[in-house]
């Protein structure tokens, strides 16, 4: 019997190539969708809307083009409005407000459901409801309960002698009831991530405080809320992003008034793109850019303050 065989050199090369060629096609493989999604929805968003900052997109041009160039003017026109310095006072208003109770009613939850107890885990599943729930019928029910003449919470308050409080129609109150309602909605996500954080916190280490005589509020200010700080930071930091760009809470339940009392840029920029009748694209999007540029900075001090805590 005659047995055909390969030379060794083609064989041997064919080896080579099938060791050489697969993994880096693979790796080309798994990183080109990644590559696209953030080419697509990250890339070219932020492009387009620096495009639209620096062009005078009238609603002519930003259907047929030939939008003129502008360069900062449009940013300058943002800065010298009489809309930004309020725009810029609630933002920080509204953004201090909601982080500090969101984070501070979360933490108490989480260390509170940390001792399980019976139906612990459904009363925790509880409080997600308004994570759960769409933001339009949140802040619908929102600004029911705050209606001046028939909410539940004017209701609640006049059986003990309380007179009517405008809460949606006042510039006393508007920004605090738009604040409560975020508050409300942002309390689950900051309970979820600091409950999770607590179960990386060993048991052991309670044990051992408690044996040296540490009470419960002295074991939170010495190991919880240290052992929590890096959770705490990006959970801060998350909220910070999210509420800087809060648009459909104090739309539904003020659409930004009355007057100016409840503007905040995020709002301001969507009033300029959608919420007049008369689109000006062009302000809109240098106003989400000024926003843009906090939320970067937020982030690279975060970044920073990260390294030094891993370098000390």
């Amino acid at each position: 019997m005659v047995t055909l065989a390969l030379p060794a050199a083609p064989r041997e090369r064919r080896r080579r190539s099938r060791r050489s060629l697969p993994p880096r096609w693979t790796a080309v493989a798994f990183a080109a969708p990644l590559l696209v999604y953030l080419l697509l929805f990250y890339a070219y968003p932020l492009v387009r809307n620096v495009d639209l900052s620096v062009h005078d997109y009238t609603i002519r041009a930003f259907v047929q083009g030939g939008a003129e160039f502008v360069g900062f003017a449009k940013y300058a026109e943002v800065f010298a409005s009489d809309t930004f310095g309020p725009a810029l006072a609630n933002t920080a208003l509204f953004t201090l407000g909601s982080l500090v109770f969101q984070y501070a009613i979360g933490l108490a939850l989480a260390v509170f459901f940390r001792a399980h107890f019976p139906l612990s885990g459904a009363l925790r599943a509880m409080f997600l409801v308004p994570w759960l729930l769409p933001l339009i019928v949140s802040a619908s029910t929102w600004a029911w309960m705050l209606s001046g003449e028939n909410g539940i919470v004017n209701s609640v308050l006049g059986a003990f002698g309380v007179p009517q409080i405008n809460w949606l129609t006042s510039p006393d109150t508007a920004l605090l009831a738009v604040t409560t309602a975020n508050i409300w909605l942002g309390v689950p996500f900051n309970l979820v991530i600091l409950y999770s954080g607590l179960q990386g916190i060993p048991g052991e280490v309670y044990e051992a405080a408690a044996l040296d005589g540490a009470g419960p509020w002295r074991q939170f200010w010495g190991i919880t809320f240290p052992l929590l700080r890096p959770v705490s930071a990006i959970t801060l930091l998350l909220g910070l992003i999210y509420t800087l760009k809060v648009v459909d809470v104090i739309w539904v339940m003020t659409t930004g008034g009355p007057g100016d009392a409840t503007t905040t840029l995020a709002i301001w920029s969507y009033r300029e793109a959608f919420g007049t009748g008369q689109p000006d694209f062009s302000p809109a999007a240098a106003v989400g850019n000024v926003l843009i540029v906090i939320a970067l900075v937020f982030g690279f001090l975060h970044l920073r303050l990260q390294r030094g805590q891993e370098e000390a």
